[in-house]
Order: C-alpha cells, then structure tokens, then sequence
C-alpha cells in the first residue's frame, strides 16, 4: 500500500504539520488510494515513512478518527473506513479540475510552442505592428477580465503570424476550450505582470526573426502561466474547505 507521502520539505504550509497530514491522508482515502479497509502502518513506522514527528501524527489521526475515517480496532491496529458521501464527491470534483489543468497545458504545449517559432519564420510588418499594438496597453491598469481577453487576442495573433490557417483554427478552439480556466492565470496584478513580461519575451524574439528563440519564449511564459494557474487554483481550493 503506497501513502504517496510529499516531500518534508511539504509539510510547511500555512495549518500545522497534523493539519497538513489530516488533510493528505484523508484525500487518499477520498480519493480511493487508501481502500475501506485497509490496514494503516505502526505509528513508529507511518511517522518516518511521512517524515513527521509522532505527535504531529497523532494529532493527524485524532482529526481522522473524528471524521469517521479511521477506527482503531484491538488486534488489528488502524483500520481505514469508507469515506462520507459528501467527502468523496468533494475530492472528485477536485480530481476532474486538476485533470483538466494537467489537460489544457499540456494542449498548449504541443501547439503554442510550434505557433511562436514559425510566427518568427512568417510574420508579416503588418502581424507585427498587431502583436505590438496590444503590448501597449498599460497592465497595471487592467482587470482581470480585460488581461484575460487581451490574453487571448496576443496568442490569436502569434498563431495567424504562423502563417498555418489549421494550426490557427485548432487554436483558436483550445482559446475557447481552456478561457475557463485561464482566467486563474490574471486574478492578481502579479499574475497579470508575469503574463504580459511573458508576451514581450515572445514578441521580442518574433520581432527579431528568431524562432529557436519564440518557441523557447512561449514554453516558458507557459510553465508560468500553468503555475500561476495551480497557485491560483490550489489557493481556491483550500479557501472551500
């Protein structure tokens, strides 16, 4: 039986250390990692396997057994029990968000990417001019729905300087598919920041004819965009519990 343990490095937010491994243990059993019925590791054991002290555990599995989620049973140690209905939906309903964060970057991955570098290739004085006229719009200033959709007018425009009318229409719907959720990415003024440095990055190496350099660009100015996307989405989440 695997417990899936984070780092220790992990165990530092901003509940304590019990809290933190109350919260863990209990997605696993939400979630089905820990099946009704399994069998929970000595307390010696479960506590170097996660890297805590046994008090903190203890505090952990007082929260658990409070909940209805373990039981304590003579002979047989700590027995996991069947999570409540409303848990188990709650952690699935997360499950499918998470699925789909996973889902829309790695789409954006496989096709932004190749959109920047030959937008370096192909764009015309006139994509350029476009590309650079929304970059003029002040950041500090914006809402998080105007970003948003400036947010989505630059990468449209990055894809019809790629000069592939497929390759724009597929993006074109992965905008439509994924606006949902990147609105998460433009919900702070930092976020916002990192978002347009990221544009200036693509648009400077487009500018310059440099596609090694645009397709470089868009994969980074992405992994931000889906970390500032999970920070957001986890932040969220924790608010709801």
């Amino acid at each position: 039986m695997e417990l899936l343990a984070p780092s220790r490095s992990q165990w530092r937010g901003r509940d304590s250390v019990g809290d933190e491994v109350s919260a863990h243990l209990e997605k696993l059993i939400a979630t089905g990692e820990l099946r009704s019925g399994d069998r929970l590791p000595s307390e010696r054991e479960l506590a170097l396997h996660l890297g805590i002290s046994r008090a903190s555990l203890r505090e952990a599995m007082h929260d658990l057994k409070a909940k209805h989620l373990i039981e304590r049973r003579p002979g047989r140690g700590t027995i996991v029990m069947p999570a409540p209905e409303h848990v188990s939906a709650m952690y699935s309903e997360l499950s499918d968000a998470e699925h789909q964060l996973r889902d829309i970057a790695q789409l954006r991955e496989t096709i932004e990417p190749k959109l920047a570098e030959l937008a370096a290739i192909r764009a015309t004085s006139g994509n350029l001019r476009s590309l650079e006229d929304v970059l003029t719009r002040p950041v500090a200033d914006v809402t998080p729905e105007e970003s948003l959709r400036y947010d989505l007018e630059f990468h449209n425009l990055v894809a019809s300087a790629s000069q592939n009318h497929l390759m724009s229409a597929i993006n074109t719907l992965a905008g439509q598919w994924t606006c949902t959720t990147r609105v998460l990415s433009h919900s702070t003024r930092h976020a916002r920041e990192v978002s347009y440095l990221g544009h200036k990055a693509i648009y400077a190496a487009i500018a310059t004819g440099s596609a090694d350099g645009a397709r470089d660009a868009m994969r980074r100015h992405l992994a931000d965009v889906a970390s500032l996307t999970q920070e957001t989405f986890e932040e969220t989440r924790d608010g709801q519990r």
